[in-house]
Formats: C-alpha cells, structure tokens, sequence
C-alpha cells in the first residue's frame, strides 16, 4: 500500500510530530509512505524516517486573501494533483485543515481514498470564512474525518453536515525520544518542580499559570516552576515574572529536546491551556508517572483524565483563582500526588501505538493483487 501524507510543514507542533510518527510506523509495518509539505525540508524541527519519501511542494508563501489567495491555492492544488498523478497512492491523508482541503479537492476523481483530519477544536481556530467554506465542501467528500476528541467530533457533525467523522485519538509516544537541543537539567536539591510545557502562546494560558503560582509561591517557598517551550508571548511572559518578583522562581527554559529528562526529573505537571485538542504533553507527562493539574477545558483533557483518579481537572477552566486552589491542594498533599502519578502511567496503555494505529488501520483501503494489478496498468497506459 502507498500512503500520502500532505502537512503544511514539520517546523514543530502536535499534528507535525503526528504526521511523522505515523510515517514511521506505517513505513515499518511495510507501506510505501510518501510525506508532502509546502514549506522546505531546511524549516523541519522533526526528521523524517528513513525510507520515507519527501516531497516539497514550494508553495508556503503568504497569499493572502481575495483574488490572490485564490489564485495561490489554486497553484497549491494544481501541484500537489500532479504530484498524486504521478506518484499515484491508495490513500491521501490531510493533516490540519488547509492541508486536508487542499488534499480532498487534488485527489478528486483520481481513484484514491481521502482521508483528513482536524488537530485543533475548530471553534478557537482562526481560519477565514473562505477556508470555513471550504471545509464544508469538501470534507463531506472525503472518505473520513478523523478527530482527536469526542467534543470536535460533534462540533464537525453539527457545522459540517455530511461528514463521516471518526474519533482517534493521538498515540502516546513512549519511550520518549531525545532530539536537539539537549539542554541540562539543573539539579534542584531538596526543592520541588511544577512543569508546563507549550508554545508560549495566549492559547495556553501561561499567563494564568503565571498569576496563579504567584498566588501560592509565598505558602509554598520550596516549589518552582519551569515552562518549556518557545514563542511570540515570551516578552511579555517575562515581563509578567519579573513584576511579580518571581526571577528565581519561575524559568522560561525554551524549547528542548531531552524532554524526557525533564519529566523525569520534575515532581508535578500542569497544563493551563484555555483550549485543547488532544495535548501530547498531557499524555508524556502522565506517561512519565507525574501527577497532573489539568484545565478542564472544552475538549482535550477531560477525554485524557479520569478526575481525582489518576489526575486533576480545574474547574471553572481558564480561572487564575480556581487553578491557584487545585495546584495548592496538591502541592500540599504529597501522598495524593503518588497516588495519581501511580495511575497516570495507565494512559501508556490506554493510549498506546497498538491500540491507536488498529483504528486507523480500519480506515485504510485494502489493497489486494487485483488492486495492484489495475495501478500497474494504468501506470504502463
């Protein structure tokens, strides 16, 4: 079988990690796996598998709307057709939106399955009307929609009518693997660890994790907490910790690559997003055997933790004050944290590669000796 993946770039993110690890693992079971992004391969953050085709499209740059970005998605679909002509796979996976609906509209009438997927919820995406439009023609169209949540599940089968959505949820990657940059762990001695990991994005909420753990700092003074991660809001993230007089205790370490090192070496994980698809870091860090503080937003958390079970859901969400309350309560309580963190390591069960890649080998076309035989004649035609 050949499978086609179409991602906008793998500069780094969840559905870029996604993308990769499924080429991988479809790449060892045997597939032939052809990965295609816009952007060049000198941006990626992750490295491809070996024996994973690459294919560069060269068409990220900026469009636009109106008129011109009508025209460069059309350049955007005419290439990547030509590219499905030629290289002909069985099936066609979009990864994120624009990559989905620029897959569904190349590979129409040319015989293969369609397959997109949506990484983020779509409601807090920022994506223009015309691309919202878009959307609602063509995933209808495809053979599936493949969601990471039940919550954006339901969202695309009330605003995309017609969709065949289905829910698979993102695999936790365990072992964890190193990458660049390698970055030390200080040693903290007798001191204790809170760690967020993200983009330092408005979407994650570090400036309310900030505000709540200066709420708690000066009742907990052997705590400190370390985000990983980098991004537009580190400026005013800093600005944040040095007026709360929080230098020494709180690090914007930037973006690492021995996370596992970290994990290992912390005592609590929060995630203080305002929303969520399936967070990767959530499911690393309960992986890892750390308990968890989680803001129970919309989607995402709620569908990975079992409250007061093997973590923590915050409610009201995206509320300084009430997350403030649940990271003092556990940071106060270190017999609970063992408990959770003993449950937590169940989600390498629960959301395992086996169990994960079994549901998206039901969405796979299977391809026989007939099969096979008649793309081999139309190849020689």
């Amino acid at each position: 079988m050949h499978i086609m993946i179409v991602i906008h770039s793998l500069r780094g993110g969840g559905a870029e990690r996604v993308a990769v690890d499924l080429s991988a693992y479809w790449q060892r079971l045997g597939y032939r796996v052809s990965l295609v992004t816009q952007m060049p391969s000198n941006t990626d953050v992750y490295t491809v598998p070996e024996g994973v085709e690459r294919h560069v499209m060269g068409t990220a740059h900026d469009s636009g709307g109106g008129l011109k970005g009508a025209i460069a998605n059309w350049r955007r679909v005419r290439r990547l057709r030509k590219l499905i002509k030629k290289l002909k796979p069985d099936c066609v996976l979009g990864m994120m939106t624009t990559a989905s609906v620029l897959a569904v509209m190349a590979a129409k009438g040319l015989g293969c399955r369609v397959i997109v997927s949506e990484h983020t919820h779509p409601p807090i995406q920022k994506l223009p009307e015309s691309w919202q439009k878009m959307r609602r023609w063509a995933y209808p169209r495809a053979h599936a929609v493949v969601a990471l949540t039940q919550g954006t599940a339901q969202w695309l089968r009330d605003h995309v009518p017609g969709s065949r959505v289905v829910v698979i949820p993102n695999a936790v990657r365990w072992p964890l693997q190193e990458q660049e940059p390698i970055v030390p762990v200080p040693e903290k001695g007798e001191r204790l660890r809170l760690l967020a990991v993200g983009r330092l994005h408005p979407v994650k909420g570090f400036d309310l994790l900030i505000q709540a753990f200066a709420m708690v700092a000066n009742y907990f003074p052997d705590w400190d907490l370390v985000i990983l991660g980098e991004g537009e809001e580190r400026a005013a993230l800093q600005k944040q910790i040095d007026t709360a007089a929080l230098q020494h205790r709180i690090q914007l370490v930037g973006r690492v690559g021995n996370i596992k090192d970290w994990y290992e070496q912390s005592d609590m994980y929060v995630l203080s997003s305002r929303s969520e698809g399936l967070s990767n870091t959530l499911l690393e860090a309960m992986a890892s055997g750390l308990a968890v503080v989680a803001m129970d937003c919309d989607t995402g958390p709620r569908e990975i933790i079992r409250d007061n079970i093997d973590g923590v859901l915050v409610n009201p969400p995206a509320d300084a004050d009430a997350l403030a309350a649940y990271l003092s309560d556990l940071m106060a309580r270190p017999f609970k944290r063992e408990a959770l963190a003993r449950r937590a390591v169940d989600v390498r069960d629960r959301f395992s590669v086996p169990i994960v890649m079994a549901q998206w080998e039901r969405l796979l076309p299977r391809v026989t000796r007939d099969t096979q035989a008649k793309k081999s004649h139309r190849t020689r035609a």
